[in-house]
């Protein structure tokens, strides 16, 4: 048998568990995984190289009705993983049912690749339940595959990996071997920075919130890094900061720890916060951000 590869793409609702089940697949921390709903606000892949198969993974944002351009961009990325997909993992869980978003779930039905339904949660459930959960979602894709996992407990992951690659097609490798991601260490830094502000924040605080890199200078000892974080009012900028610039050193200790040892260097952060005022409704914000292309590298434009 020749070597596989393909593009395995991973879709449903918000907050059922699509990001931890990509980061145990992957084998690396690819996305941020937290108990908060519209987490991933981009598509981000991450690639599990063997010596004869490379699976390019694809978390996306959650399937959810949008309220501002911002939830109509992060649909359009959802909606972008049903096209190019060699094999889709459509995760639910023990509590959603299918009709929880009937819209999206027909273009699913309607895919010529194979559908992998993947029960997660199911740790929180009896075999009574699940048994009948089981049998909901075969009703509503019954072309599609079903597997009962435990995302947070690895329970029957390795099972869908194994058919995952049965699944593949036979064809060369699409990135260099060594690859992990197809996003560039600054996205990174913006994405570990704005998981901080998801866990020290409730409400609608981390939801008005985007961070960008502004500068990243590496030399032989260090890496010097500038960020802004973006809020939508002059109140939420001072959340942000905090008293006496508490809470942004706290954001800055805690994500400067994880940077370093993601890139394995010695980094110097400054966090700014400034406000744009309805950032989430602005196209050309939106752009200047990321969030509204497919280009992995548009964030840097």
């Amino acid at each position: 048998m020749g070597h596989k590869a393909g593009f395995v793409n991973i879709v449903g609702n918000p907050n059922v568990g699509k990001s931890t089940l990509m980061n145990l697949l992957v084998g690396e921390r690819i996305s941020i995984a937290t108990f908060k709903a519209q987490t991933t606000r981009h598509r981000i892949m991450g690639i599990l190289n063997t010596p004869d198969m490379q699976i390019c993974f694809s978390d996306t944002p959650g399937v959810l009705k949008p309220n501002y351009r911002l939830q109509e961009q992060m649909l359009q990325f959802s909606e972008s993983a049903l096209q190019d997909a060699d094999v889709l993992l459509y995760v639910t869980d023990m509590v959603e049912t299918p009709d929880k978003n009937s819209e999206f779930l027909e273009k699913v039905a309607k895919m010529d690749v194979p559908v992998l339904v993947l029960i997660n949660k199911i740790d929180l459930s009896n075999q009574t339940e699940l048994t009948a959960k089981v049998e909901l979602w075969h009703n509503a894709l019954p072309g599609a595959e079903i597997f009962p996992i435990s995302a947070l407990h690895r329970f029957n992951v390795d099972n869908v990996l194994h058919r995952i690659q049965d699944l593949l097609p036979e064809s060369p490798a699409y990135f260099d071997k060594d690859q992990w991601t197809d996003k560039p260490a600054r996205f990174f830094v913006t994405e570990i920075i704005r998981e901080k502000i998801l866990l020290y924040y409730d409400k609608e605080i981390p939801y008005s919130v985007e961070v960008a890199v502004e500068q990243f200078k590496e030399s032989a000892k260090n890496i010097h890094i500038n960020a802004v974080v973006y809020v939508e009012r002059d109140s939420q900028k001072g959340i942000i900061i905090g008293r006496a610039g508490s809470m942004l050193k706290q954001i800055g200790a805690g994500a400067r720890h994880e940077i370093e040892a993601l890139l394995g260097s010695k980094v110097y952060l400054d966090l700014w916060v400034k406000v744009k005022k309805d950032w989430r409704n602005k196209s050309g914000m939106l752009k200047s951000l990321g969030l509204t292309s497919t280009d992995p590298n548009a964030f840097l434009e």
